[in-house]
């Protein structure tokens, strides 16, 4: 699979708003599945995919895909591998590409979040290395 990251669409060939079963067809089934209520006491359906490191989560009566995390090493975004990036460069990043307001947090587990609001989207880092990326739409 393709693992562009788009801001606010999806990732690869996997977009917001598809169900669950689009999604299945496209991956495959998930190697866990997960169900839950959100804050919103809406029911959110979790599949995790080893293959890709990916993390997707489905909210609603009709679960639709709302938010996406991954930590799949060969993800791109604008074009660059973001996962071979550290902080000032995913900055650059995203300045570069008109993401400008962001927040800088640690983590009570110890990691760094940057997120852009605007993009939605949030880069998990330790020691300069990143982690994870989890966005949604």
């Amino acid at each position: 699979m393709n693992y562009t990251i788009n801001i606010k669409q999806g990732i690869g060939d996997i977009q917001f708003g598809m169900p669950v079963e689009e999604v299945v067809k496209l991956l495959g089934e998930a190697e866990e599945v997960e169900s839950m209520e959100n804050a919103m006491d809406e029911p959110t359906t979790i599949l995790h995919y080893d293959d890709g490191d990916l993390t997707l989560f489905f909210e609603g009566e009709n679960p639709t895909l709302s938010c996406i995390d991954t930590s799949d090493e060969s993800c791109t975004l604008f074009g660059e591998k973001v996962f071979d990036m550290g902080e000032k460069e995913i900055v650059k990043l995203m300045v570069k590409n008109n993401f400008y307001e962001q927040d800088v947090d640690t983590e009570e587990w110890g990691e760094r979040r940057i997120t852009f609001n605007e993009g939605n989207i949030d880069f998990f880092l330790e020691d300069d290395e990143l982690l994870s990326i989890v966005y949604g739409k």
